[in-house]
């Protein structure tokens, strides 16, 4: 009976002791990570972020491929008419530009558009600290995240972020 009680308090102790906060900023490494334009124009974060400074940001990082991203595009669509004010930054995780750049054309996708030449094996990727698309970031006026990790964009956290 000792022994299940020193355990559970040590992996009470464990638990207790991880992080489990979401960050509210881009590490430098991350900020300096280059993404291409549709224009095959190599831009880092920090770049874009200071493109929409002063706005909200909702950061969507997708793939052609990825069945749920697909999926979400109507809902994505109809959230968008609800919210035009919101700019919209699209990251992705592609294999190939082609099919990224078919893809945003053939699902009318409306925002920036960004190609991660390295995917999630990158310093955003690191950052992310997720193998999960799609996956949703809202990023306020001052550049701080205020929403970490969505994975929908039904998720209600999203608007209750963009209304902070």
């Amino acid at each position: 009976m000792f022994k299940k009680k020193t355990f559970l308090v040590l992996t009470l102790l464990v638990f207790a002791s991880c992080n489990f906060n979401s960050p509210t900023n881009f590490t430098e490494k991350t900020l300096e990570d280059s993404f291409y334009d549709l224009n095959n124009k190599s831009i880092e974060l920090k770049q874009i972020l200071q493109q929409n400074k002063g706005q909200k940001i909702l950061f969507n990082i997708w793939a052609s491929w990825c069945k749920d991203c697909i999926v979400g595009m109507p809902d994505l669509i109809a959230f968008q008419k609800k919210h035009p004010t919101v700019k919209y930054v699209f990251l992705s995780i592609d294999r190939s530009m082609f099919r990224w750049k078919t893809a945003v054309e053939k699902y009318r996708i409306k925002g920036q558009h960004f190609f991660m030449k390295n995917g999630l094996n990158s310093a955003f990727g690191d950052f992310l600290n997720s193998n999960w698309i799609p996956r949703y970031l809202v990023v306020n006026e001052n550049g701080t995240i205020d929403l970490f990790k969505a994975k929908k964009i039904t998720d209600k956290r999203i608007v209750e972020a963009l209304k902070k």
